[in-house]
């Protein structure tokens, strides 16, 4: 199993991504992409308050990283920073459906493809 992939850990670097990158829009969560010529793939994830309580915030963030982890972990693309937004339907959204929200939005943003990552076991 893919570990733990680099992160954005810094406000400007999300600030960074969001006003200059790319956007793609899913049922399931928001990708804002920005490719970086130099360095690898860096992962950033976010929830606001529209969201719900701190619990619901966590638990759409977790199966957001779980998402990435499985997606982008096995062979990451290089020189990209993505931020993934939580949206009200990520806590609740059937697992396959969401990876395919990752999926289609990663595309849609112009990353290439992670080289088909293996399904996960339901």
């Amino acid at each position: 199993m893919p570990g733990r992939l680099p992160r954005l850990t810094r406000r400007g670097e999300f600030l960074k991504v969001a006003s200059r990158g790319r956007k793609a829009a899913r049922p399931g969560l928001v990708l804002q992409a920005m490719p970086q010529p130099e360095g690898g793939l860096r992962l950033g994830f976010t929830a606001t308050k529209k969201i719900g309580n701190a619990v619901a915030r966590n638990r759409a963030k977790r199966r957001l990283r779980e998402a990435a982890r499985l997606t982008l972990g096995v062979a990451p693309p290089a020189g990209w920073d993505l931020v993934l937004v939580a949206r009200d339907a990520t806590g609740a959204r059937d697992w396959q459906k969401l990876l395919g929200d990752l999926r289609g939005a990663l595309r849609q943003a112009g990353v290439p493809d992670p080289g088909g990552a293996p399904e996960p076991a339901s």
